[in-house]
């Protein structure tokens, strides 16, 4: 049947995850980094996940496709209400999808206004209070410059340009290898010309801080 349908442009998609819980019957998924509908049949056309892209990648066609059908659409799954998290030992701090440097859409609506941590990959594993001491109220991104093998100063300083960030945090290992995301986010505040408060936090090898 012809009927209107999402399309999602590939090159345009950066993974940041919104339309798939925008889209309240799972019809869409991450696969490789990249937004995908699932089947035709999933998609209930009423373009829930439109809005929230940050790139415009989702947009409507016009095409033969099969006839959404309720029964079959996975329907995706709600999030636990706040009072049963809560009663959770554990709380996930983390505000946003996605959150590797690499990844995240340099005007993504959730930088403005935003503390900001910028994580080396190993400290969370080190710090065993980390989502709560660290991430909590912050908008966090995490990289390693050694296994990416780039610098991400280019990108911080073009996020802190054009967003208004309050300030910023910097959680790196005590370990040499983790000069390089202290000197990247360093780099790029300076050439940010802004003047936003600047902190960072070294923790131990055994999770203590320095």
């Amino acid at each position: 049947m012809l009927r209107k349908i999402i399309k999602i442009d590939t090159e345009k998609c950066v993974g940041c995850g919104f339309c798939t819980t925008a889209c309240h019957e799972g019809a869409i998924s991450l696969a490789n980094g990249k937004a995908t509908l699932l089947k035709d049949d999933y998609c209930d056309g009423l373009g829930n996940c439109l809005p929230v892209c940050p790139t415009k990648a989702i947009t409507f066609e016009e095409r033969e496709a099969n006839a959404y059908n309720r029964d079959i659409a996975p329907k995706r799954v709600e999030s636990k209400s706040k009072k049963n998290i809560e009663n959770e030992q554990f709380q996930s701090r983390l505000n946003q999808w996605p959150c590797q440097i690499k990844l995240v859409p340099i005007n993504a609506p959730y930088f403005e206004n935003a503390d900001l941590l910028i994580a080396a990959d190993c400290s969370a594993y080190a710090s065993h209070n980390f989502h709560d001491e660290f991430m909590r109220n912050k908008i966090t991104i995490i990289g390693c410059p050694k296994l990416d093998e780039c610098d991400y100063s280019e990108k911080l300083s073009t996020i802190i340009k054009e967003n208004n960030i309050k300030s910023i945090t910097v959680t790196r290992m005590e370990v040499p290898c983790c000069t390089g995301i202290y000197n990247a986010a360093s780099t790029a505040l300076k050439n940010s010309s802004k003047s936003i408060p600047f902190e960072v936090i070294t923790i131990s090898t055994d999770g203590n801080l320095l």
